[in-house]
């Protein structure tokens, strides 16, 4: 049994990671993969949180784009954030796990409150927990919920779960000659705009030291490779290679 290299993680899950092909709404079979591979790495002893997006039902700056007041169109994203941690919760407690949805918007009938104290709690009895409803604030990602939690809760890395394999200086889909970086700095994110996650949620990374990697999601078996150590996807952090990412 190999041996986690992080032993309290951040697992950034896209709401469209969960639509596969059809673009849109939440593909059973991806839920069912995700729940097999956390429970990999919890049963090594890893505690897992998830931070769960949901542009695969509602994306807050669409509906602000069509004229949508900007702070009701995030609201509706962050409640749509939380019909995707129900259905993860739902494939996780299939696998046998223990889980707890807390949101950073209060309802009672489905969620925990967001408390810190709490969710760190739940990780030491082993459960997994899933922050639900971002900050629970408009003009906030979901990156930056995840940057703000992996910061409040001490973990050691952020899981950028993608559809690709690290980050590119282009679209490796419509530029065959894209180059992958296997080595970022926070710095190279933000002066780079390489797209990895708002520069809210960047520098947050870089204020609090919180590495990152980007990493495929739909390769089976990558999440524990992630946290085992492997050399998978794009390392960001705040060393610097030979002067600058590489």
């Amino acid at each position: 049994m190999e041996r986690p290299k992080y032993k309290r993680v951040v697992l950034k899950l896209s709401g469209e990671a969960l639509a596969g092909e059809a673009g849109f709404g939440i593909e059973h079979s991806i839920l069912t993969d995700i729940a097999a591979q956390v429970k990999e790495v919890v049963d090594i002893g890893v505690q897992v949180t998830i931070v769960v997006g949901g542009g695969n039902i509602w994306r807050g700056v669409s509906g602000s784009a069509k004229g949508m007041d900007r702070a009701t169109a995030d609201y509706m994203g962050m409640l749509a954030t939380v019909i995707n941690a129900l259905a993860l919760q739902d494939a996780l407690e299939a696998e046998g796990l223990q889980v707890r949805v807390q949101s950073a918007i209060e309802m009672k009938a489905v969620a925990e409150p967001y408390i810190r104290r709490r969710a760190i709690r739940h990780l030491e009895k082993g459960r997994v927990v899933i922050f639900a409803a971002g900050t629970g604030n408009p003009y906030f990602s979901t990156d930056t919920a995840a940057a703000l939690r992996a910061a409040e809760i001490e973990a050691e890395v952020i899981l950028m779960a993608k559809r690709v394999d690290g980050v590119y200086d282009s679209d490796p889909k419509s530029n065959p000659e894209a180059k992958k970086y296997h080595h970022l700095t926070y710095i190279d994110i933000l002066n780079q705009g390489l797209g990895v996650m708002d520069a809210t949620a960047a520098s947050l990374c870089m204020d609090n030291d919180i590495p990152i990697i980007v990493f495929d999601l739909t390769r089976n078996g990558n999440i524990l490779k992630a946290i085992t150590g492997h050399d998978i996807g794009t390392f960001i952090g705040g060393e610097q290679v030979n002067g600058k990412g590489s």
